[in-house]
């Protein structure tokens, strides 16, 4: 099987090893995976913020770069822009089409749509795996992020992975299904907010015992990232790639 890795700006930015753990982990279950140099934004954040047609071009190029019949499959480690792709890209051109002009959008759009997966999903839907051969010696609490919860319906998938994880004792977070507050512009224009449900999440977190906390979307990590610091927790957050590529004989550093 042969996927396209869709990485995202936020983790090509910031968080590159995740998506260097996705290779890690994909190629050690078999999978051919490539990177496709071209891909940039998937117009997310533009569109979120209400720039719909301002992202219309990027998602014409996000097909233009994965529409590739080579591709079995796109796998990106990021529930969010997972969701833009299968929720919001069909909406677009609809969008389109309702504004008379034409089904183009929806057109060039529609091959890349049932193709995008989620990691955790791609896994336990695509190759049938939930035990992916990874160690990690750590009690780990697990994040479900709204995205992925709600908009890409994870469900189980992302627990189910880290249940078979060895060495790794999994608690369940309090509170799990509430936001951490990020939602990416809304963390900025409503701060005090945001930062009060971030600051729940991290005690929530923190009255697990866990020593790591878990989720499927850097986006979120890093808002809880930040909060953890604030807070001087000794709670540390991981992406669920990384635990899942992490090996006996290559440990996450």
């Amino acid at each position: 099987m042969r996927v396209a890795l869709f990485l995202t700006c936020v983790n090509d930015t910031l968080y590159p090893d995740t998506g260097r753990a996705v290779v890690k982990l994909l190629t050690r279950l078999g999978v051919d995976v490539d990177f496709p140099m071209a891909q940039t934004c998937c117009g997310q954040a533009h569109y979120n913020t209400g720039y719909r047609h301002q992202a219309e071009p990027l998602a014409r190029h996000f097909s233009d770069v994965f529409g590739s019949d080579e591709y079995d499959a796109i796998v990106t480690p990021s529930g969010s822009c997972g969701a833009m792709v299968r929720e919001l890209y069909p909406r677009m051109g609809e969008r389109a089409r309702s504004e008379g002009r034409g089904d183009g959008l929806a057109t060039t759009l529609a091959p890349v749509v049932p193709k995008t997966y989620e990691l955790t999903e791609f896994l336990v839907d695509c190759l049938g795996v939930t035990d992916v051969g990874a160690y990690y010696p750590h009690t780990v609490t697990y994040h479900p992020t709204c995205h992925g919860l709600r908009s890409l319906g994870l469900g189980d998938r992302p627990t189910r992975l880290l249940q078979a994880v060895k060495g790794l004792e999994l608690r369940a977070l309090p509170g799990a299904d509430e936001c951490c507050g990020f939602g990416g512009t809304f963390a900025m224009k409503n701060s005090d907010v945001s930062s009060a449900m971030g600051t729940d999440k991290v005690r929530n977190a923190e009255s697990t015992g866990a020593d790591t906390l878990c989720a499927a979307d850097n986006s979120c990590l890093m808002h809880i990232g930040g909060t953890l610091t604030r807070l001087k927790s000794g709670v540390r957050p991981v992406h669920i790639a990384e635990i899942l590529a992490s090996t006996e004989e290559e440990p996450l550093g």
